[in-house]
């Protein structure tokens, strides 16, 4: 796939003030400082469309991108530590449940997975949550650029291991880095296959 346009469209703070949803839409989500927006700007191309930052919690609302006139990516706020209260960290997870349950036109959630970790309560909290109400998604491994390749496949067993005491199959699964562009052709192919699956089973 390639990317022609990408253009920022809106900051939401519920799903009710999203923007139509008449397109195919991918939205990103993982811990605080997993490295989403850093992610959407290495797939688009432009180093600066999403706001990125060292501090954890910078992303507080649903964020909206178009691309290419005819599909979304969307920024949502990370979940785990940030530096706010518990009770707004509550407010924000409770937009972004919500977005996630109601959000009828999202083909695809991505979760995205420090690398550089052996598996984490919350990321398998909440893939469990999405298999749960039977939620697209897929993993994506991040920073792989900051750790050895032997490290991330170690992550990567470990991650595999523990799901299948409880899946029956794993979700889609990428490794990339923001830094070395790592697993960006890999994600728009499969942006552009489920878009292709999106449109037709509509």
């Amino acid at each position: 796939m390639i990317i022609r346009s990408a253009a920022f469209v809106s900051s939401s703070t519920s799903v009710r003030h999203c923007p139509p949803a008449d397109k195919p839409e991918f939205a990103f989500i993982g811990r605080s400082n997993v490295g989403k927006s850093s992610i959407i700007n290495m797939l688009t191309g432009w180093s600066r469309l999403a706001r990125t930052s060292s501090d954890p919690g910078k992303t507080r609302t649903i964020n909206h991108f178009l691309i290419n006139g005819s599909w979304y990516l969307v920024d949502l706020p990370g979940y785990g530590y940030a530096k706010v209260s518990r009770s707004l960290r509550n407010e924000w997870m409770k937009s972004v449940e919500e977005y996630i349950l109601k959000r009828e036109n999202l083909a695809c959630l991505f979760v995205l997975i420090d690398s550089r970790h052996e598996p984490q309560r919350q990321d398998l909290d909440f893939m469990e949550f999405l298999g749960t109400n039977e939620l697209p998604f897929a993993r994506i491994f991040t920073k792989t650029d900051k750790t050895s390749t032997a490290s991330v496949r170690k992550t990567l067993k470990l991650y595999d291991t523990v799901m299948l005491e409880d899946w029956e199959a794993l979700p889609p699964t990428f490794i990339s880095s923001a830094v070395k562009k790592e697993g960006r052709k890999e994600i728009l192919d499969f942006i552009e296959e489920t878009i292709n699956k999106f449109s037709n089973s509509g």
